[in-house]
């Protein structure tokens, strides 16, 4: 089974990206974080727990209480125990800025978050076929 990590902290984008990731063609154990400090938090968690945590792929929003998606980037890409993990920011911002600063920071994606449930489906049907068929994750090696 899949783990992915979602880091989001709007209700209902959380509902509609849940929905979407339900009728994907994979099982998936999805866990989530509402703000920066959660997902931090977690993820050396993950970490202590002997590595066999880790999530395969993360989904990470900008905009976030305590510590900001960019925050969380830059925590996650200088760990030496989860630099390797794909981070795909989904977002709202379709700032150049925020593009420029997340690949900066090493995402391994950027995507600008859609509008309504369709779309997210779409989106996420995008994102399994790549990232869970296509290519070969860090974490199953």
């Amino acid at each position: 089974m899949l783990k992915l990590f979602l880091i989001e902290d709007n209700e209902g984008d959380i509902l509609l990206i849940s929905e979407a990731l339900e009728d994907l063609r994979i099982p998936l154990h999805v866990t989530y974080a509402k703000d920066g400090e959660e997902a931090v938090r977690l993820l050396t968690a993950c970490i202590n727990a002997s590595g066999n945590e880790v999530p395969d792929l993360v989904l990470l929003d900008i905009n976030l209480p305590k510590k900001n998606g960019q925050e969380v980037l830059r925590f996650i890409k200088t760990s030496n125990d989860l630099k390797q993990l794909p981070v795909i920011m989904l977002t709202t911002s379709s700032s150049h800025r925020d593009v420029l600063e997340s690949y900066r920071n090493h995402a391994n994606s950027y995507i600008t978050k859609p509008v309504g449930a369709e779309s997210y489906q779409e989106i996420l049907q995008k994102v399994e076929a790549f990232w869970f068929s296509l290519v070969q994750l860090p974490s199953k090696n």
